[in-house]
């Protein structure tokens, strides 16, 4: 599979926005894990892209502001983006620590369907950790990606 075929085309996108219409109310998700439940583990930024070239017609029903960066940060962007995605999960009773969600009771995986389970962990109680920690907790994904399922 090519790049394009991963990133740049139209079904990337709707995968995205199909995967996060499945993420539960009061909820959150990162970037990366939607990245990684697509088969796309290094793709946060492109599942980054897909949200904010979310049709206005499609955006109604697909709930962007339940994905969040490493950590919970709101991503940071122009305008009242920000603002809303706060607005919007404090409506959903998302708990914050300072400026970031607290991934210790908000995160989640989305709604998986038996074809499409995987185990990625659970994510530790630390909300806004520095980007350092990224890197292990890509490793972590990665690894949890590629372990051979235990018979019996």
């Amino acid at each position: 599979m090519s790049g394009d075929e991963r990133f740049g085309d139209e079904s990337f996108f709707a995968r995205v926005y199909a995967l996060v219409r499945r993420v539960p109310r009061g909820r959150v998700v990162t970037y990366g894990q939607v990245a990684a439940m697509l088969g796309v583990p290094r793709g946060a930024r492109a599942v980054g892209w897909a949200l904010r070239a979310l049709p206005e017609d499609v955006a109604a029903r697909v709930p962007w502001h339940r994905v969040v960066g490493t950590g919970g940060r709101i991503s940071p962007r122009r305008g009242p983006g920000p603002e809303i995605q706060r607005r919007r999960l404090r409506a959903e009773k998302v708990a914050f620590r300072g400026d970031c969600v607290d991934m210790h009771g908000s995160f989640t995986r989305p709604r998986e369907r038996p074809s499409e389970r995987l185990d990625l962990g659970r994510a530790k109680g630390h909300s806004c950790r520095p980007r350092k920690a990224t890197r292990s907790r890509q490793r972590g994904v990665k690894a949890a990606l590629e372990e051979k399922p235990k018979n019996g």
